[in-house]
């Protein structure tokens, strides 16, 4: 479907074309991000417009916003100048990119596919070359998937370390802030505005962790992509640093918790890594839990216009009951979290670019 609120010239990434020029009484040049361009999801708020969250429902029922997003203003104060707001699936509960309402974003590297999603007119706006960078949020891959998709840089930085204020909730427990760019350069140019991490904490890995395990599950270990890995670790960073584990059998020994569900598979059943399979529910029965806190009250009232697909999942969440083992959940979690940061030898705040940087899990 062609997004009839954009031009035909941009690929209909966009659902609101305006321009917030730099913000910084600076002299411009000085600006980290001067001379670059961005474009925003439309699930940040920007102060006297209305944060559409990909629904027309939703827009026609709630107010303009009374403070901006300080992801927005950050990235305006460093020099940026903003192109407009971009199209996102509704209610960021989707990976595809398709908007029913506002058309589906063309693909500029493959325009016969979807563009991915939730944030897909924000990836779109870079891989067509609209913008120089994009912001977007990232619960369960959006964005992530789109970056994938469309051919370029998206990076989805620790949880928690960006600011998710002014920003309209998906399920804050995995809500991040992320964005996209066609070059490395430019992403960490935004990531040296956006992230509180200095050049001087960022050092060379010690460890890089490479489950054999998830790449079996993709198939890569016939393709050789897995082989490939190993090799280009060991050439930039020494074969002292390759790490090669089944992240199923770390878990499974790290995370007590998640035993019982484990073993609550029937013999013809038990997935290939039974702990990652565990692990997938338990975020999406708490993500689930979270949208329906969020948004079940709104939904219920409005009971709003929701594409195909979309519509039975809200719905599902929303009728989602409340016999759900919730706090066995929230242990897996805290276990979770606290295995990899062992694993990954991460110490307190530490950015996401030590992170990426320091000990990374390819899964």
């Amino acid at each position: 479907m062609a997004n009839a609120m954009a031009g035909a010239g941009d690929y209909g990434a966009f659902m609101e074309r305006f321009v917030l020029p730099p913000s910084s009484q600076q002299k411009l040049q000085q600006l980290p991000l001067h001379g670059l361009t961005f474009a925003i999801k439309d699930i940040f708020d920007i102060a006297g417009r209305v944060t559409g969250f990909g629904n027309p429902d939703w827009a026609r029922t709630h107010a303009p916003a009374a403070a901006t997003s300080p992801v927005v203003l950050a990235t305006l104060a460093a020099g940026a100048t903003s192109l407009g707001k971009t199209i996102m699936d509704e209610m960021a509960y989707s990976i595809n990119g398709e908007n029913a309402h506002y058309g589906t974003p063309t693909n500029p590297c493959a325009p016969g596919r979807v563009p991915g999603g939730s944030s897909s007119g924000s990836a779109v706006a870079v891989a067509a070359n609209l913008v120089d960078f994009s912001l977007g949020t990232d619960t369960g891959g959006s964005v992530r998937v789109p970056a994938a998709y469309c051919g370029i840089f998206g990076l989805r930085p620790s949880h928690g370390l960006v600011s998710t204020d002014n920003v309209i909730p998906m399920a804050q427990m995995f809500d991040t802030v992320g964005w996209f760019a066609r070059d490395l350069s430019t992403l960490s140019r935004v990531a040296k505005v956006l992230l509180p991490v200095s050049d001087d904490s960022v050092k060379q890995p010690t460890q890089v962790t490479i489950p054999a395990d998830c790449f079996q599950i993709l198939g890569s270990l016939d393709d050789c992509t897995y082989q490939i890995l190993n090799a280009s670790v060991a050439k930039k960073f020494g074969s002292q640093a390759v790490d090669n584990k089944n992240l199923g059998d770390f878990i499974s020994d790290n995370v007590p918790s998640i035993r019982k569900f484990i073993a609550d598979f029937s013999e013809g059943e038990l997935p290939s890594v039974p702990a990652l399979s565990v692990i997938s529910h338990v975020m999406r029965c708490l993500q689930r839990s979270q949208f329906k806190a969020n948004h079940a009250e709104w939904v219920n009232t409005v009971k709003p216009n929701l594409g195909p697909g979309l519509r039975e999942r809200v719905w599902e969440a929303i009728a989602s009951g409340d016999n759900e083992p919730l706090e066995d959940f929230q242990a897996i979690r805290a276990e979770f979290k606290s295995a990899l940061a062992a694993l990954l030898k991460v110490i307190e705040r530490l950015s996401s670019s030590c992170i990426l940087f320091q000990a990374m899990i390819f899964c």
